[in-house]
């Protein structure tokens, strides 16, 4: 629709009635400095114009200074009009802008009545009628209500006005340019809508009004009389003389058959689409429904026939464009019913329980993808069993014969040293029910354990518990991550204040498990559990032997950390890796532990964030040791704590999650991982607490 414009005094024109007469009409008029008035414009037949001077905001347009209404005197101390007939009776009356026919007496106006003249609406504030409007019918005149300015507004084309009206200078008046302007019964006369039957006077004989529906009658005494139809209009009904239809509006010979086709131009006698019929009704005005017409439809799969009556045959469209075709799986190609996101529904997604979709189009809704863990040797050398244990459960390929097998799930897994080459000491990983007497897993019935002395607790076997306090040296050894260290200047990153490592660059009883996975093409991040003990703490807190865990991604989102780790924490300022140092920036994220002093064997201090040491019973990290004066428990850990990445759907990252001793090879640390889940938002990358 047109946005209606405010209409001035200057652009206010004559209104000229077929019939002659006059017409008062009420318009806003724009008075400068924001104020507006209003202007009743009286339209005669003969052009003249005149403006009430005593209406606010206005002044004479008239053409002579005779018209002139006389004031109502409202002075202090005296009343205005009384025994009033009218509201202009009560202009200037103290008792209210509004006559109250009943009683003749001059009152307030009440908004939810509105008594006031066109042009006028009554201010809910004062009770007085005011220029302007609140709705369409204060306004009057062809004019509607500009609601966020209360004022008047006209037309500027005749599809704005009411039927029987045009825009004549920005305002709606009587008027009509064809028959289609002018109400049902009523024909376009000298521009203007007039009973066919009767009005000869104003639209000079019958000719004019009487042809369309009486082609040939006469003219009596105003009244048109019946014709023959024989100027080419036609008589729906059958009947010669019973007048005649205006031409086109018979529709089609009544109760006549015809044949129908409603779908897109080219398609009619393609492949399977076909026209059906439709009969006339028996007034010859319309057609009944199209009855038996073929459409085009989806094609199907390998069907030898034209469904889509595009002229070819079992072609096989991705409409949607996210790499899947219908035939190839795509259960939702096209925005319809059930299938308002077409790009993220496919084989290639995953299933995101609640949403009431089939998001991988497996024919099942929001069903759970099945553990995969129960059944895992704890002592599996088999790198898909420790994605299996931390719930990564599809696998696929990374170039499928068949691109409808193109599906998300791990492509390639791996057990290497921190470097990325070499095998990692058979004792440092296992897939285990549960750590120590309390830990269980965080999804599924197992979680993987790396370490980088025994993957065991105190009562495991395969491979067996060996004690973490002092430790065990594996006997291995690689250099860090490339390029994470090189993005970090070739030093580890660490706490201000604490003391850089000191074995040079080397990662000591390293673990790595690195996958090659491809995303969902619904996925926007994930998310995985982790629990992270050390011996370190509390006598190596704030030293040179800083044991870290990191997690790396390399994937195209940007949004994650620049040196692609995300087991790091945020303060709001830094971004805190992972390790026993870790305390001295985050308080709080080591709470399995005992509270008190810390560093024995460094420069001393003390740690409050602990909650309690019950998570490390039968863990290993309990039990009682000594070293640099310090008798307690063996270790500390974090608690369950949650790492979140972001991914570009349908990409194919790599995750490395690794752990090492740093600046020698004993003093054990460990990282439980487990409860890998995709989700469709985005997420803030790193480590969340909980």
């Amino acid at each position: 629709m047109m946005r209606l414009r405010l209409v001035s005094l200057s652009t206010l024109g004559s209104l000229v009635a077929c019939g002659g007469g006059s017409e008062a009409t009420t318009t806003s008029v724009s008075t400068g400095g924001g104020e507006s008035g209003i202007v009743t414009i009286t339209a005669s037949a003969s052009g003249d114009t005149t403006a009430d001077p005593t209406t606010p905001g206005t002044g004479s347009a008239s053409g002579s200074s005779d018209d002139t209404t006389t004031p109502v005197d409202s002075s202090a101390g005296e009343s205005g009009p009384t025994g009033c007939t009218s509201n202009d009776d009560c202009a200037g009356d103290p008792g209210g802008p509004v006559c109250n026919a009943d009683n003749g007496e001059c009152v307030d106006c009440t908004p939810s009545d509105d008594p006031c003249a066109e042009g006028n609406y009554c201010d809910p504030g004062t009770n007085d009628c005011v220029p302007g409007c609140i709705a369409d019918e204060d306004c009057g005149g062809g004019l509607t209500c500009d609601v966020p300015t209360n004022t008047c507004v006209g037309c500027i084309a005749d599809a704005e006005c009411p039927l029987g009206s045009v825009c004549d200078t920005g305002m709606c008046v009587p008027g009509c340019t064809d028959q289609q302007a002018c109400p049902e019964g009523l024909a376009c006369c000298a521009e203007q809508c007039v009973d066919i039957m009767t009005d000869e006077a104003n639209c000079g004989g019958c000719d004019a009004p009487c042809a369309p529906d009486n082609a040939t009658a006469e003219c009596t005494d105003g009244m048109c009389g019946i014709g023959s139809c024989d100027n080419g209009y036609e008589d729906c009904n059958g009947g010669v003389n019973d007048g005649c239809e205006v031409d086109g509006a018979c529709a089609c010979t009544p109760n006549q058959a015809y044949a129908c086709y409603s779908g897109p131009v080219g398609t009619q006698d393609v492949g399977i689409c076909a026209a059906g019929m439709q009969v006339c009704n028996a007034q010859g005005t319309g057609f009944g429904p199209c009855v038996g017409q073929v459409l085009p439809a989806l094609e199907l799969c390998a069907s030898g026939v034209d469904e889509n009556c595009d002229g070819t045959t079992d072609e096989d469209p991705d409409l949607d464009g996210d790499g899947w075709t219908q035939c190839g799986g795509d259960c939702c190609d096209d925005v319809g019913v059930g299938c308002l996101s077409p790009t993220l529904v496919n084989p290639g997604a995953f299933e995101f329980g609640g949403n009431v979709v089939d998001d991988d189009c497996d024919g099942t809704i929001d069903n759970v993808l099945a553990t995969c863990d129960g059944a895992l040797a704890s002592n599996s050398a088999v790198a898909a069993d420790y994605a299996r244990a931390i719930d990564l459960c599809q696998f696929t390929t990374l170039n499928p014969a068949d691109p409808a097998d193109r599906n998300w799930g791990v492509i390639t897994s791996a057990l290497h040293l921190a470097s990325g080459a070499g095998a990692p000491a058979a004792n440092s990983r296992s897939i285990r029910p549960g750590f120590g007497s309390v830990i269980t897993p965080e999804y599924g019935s197992r979680l993987a354990v790396f370490s980088t002395g025994n993957a065991a607790d105190g009562n495991d076997i395969n491979p067996p518990f060996a004690a973490f306090q002092q430790g065990t040296d594996t006997a291995t050894s690689s250099a860090f991550p490339a390029p994470w260290f090189a993005d970090n200047g070739n030093a580890l990153p660490n706490v201000p204040g604490c003391p850089a490592l000191a074995g040079g660059a080397t990662a000591y009883n390293p673990v790595m498990l690195s996958l090659d996975v491809r995303v969902p093409t619904n996925a926007q991040s994930f998310s995985v559990r982790f629990y992270f003990f050390s011996a370190e703490y509390p006598e190596y807190v704030c030293t040179a032997f800083n044991d870290m865990f990191v997690t790396l991604i390399d994937s195209t989102n940007a949004t994650n950390p620049a040196d692609g780790n995300l087991a790091v924490y945020d303060d709001g300022v830094t971004l805190w890796p992972v390790g026993v140092n870790i305390l001295a920036a985050a308080n709080g994220l080591f709470t399995q532990c005992a509270n008190g002093n810390i560093s024995q064997c460094g420069f001393g201090g003390n740690y409050a964030g602990c909650v309690g040491a019950g998570e490390l019973a039968g863990s290993g990290f309990d039990v009682d040791a000594n070293a640099c004066g310090y008798n307690g428990d063996a270790g500390g850990g974090t608690g369950w704590l949650t790492i979140n990445g972001n991914v570009t759907p349908g990409e194919v990252m790599t995750l490395r999650f690794v752990v090492w001793d740093t600046s020698d090879g004993v003093w054990d640390s460990l990282v439980l991982v487990d409860d890998f889940q995709w989700s469709v938002e985005a997420s803030e990358p790193g480590v969340q607490p909980g």
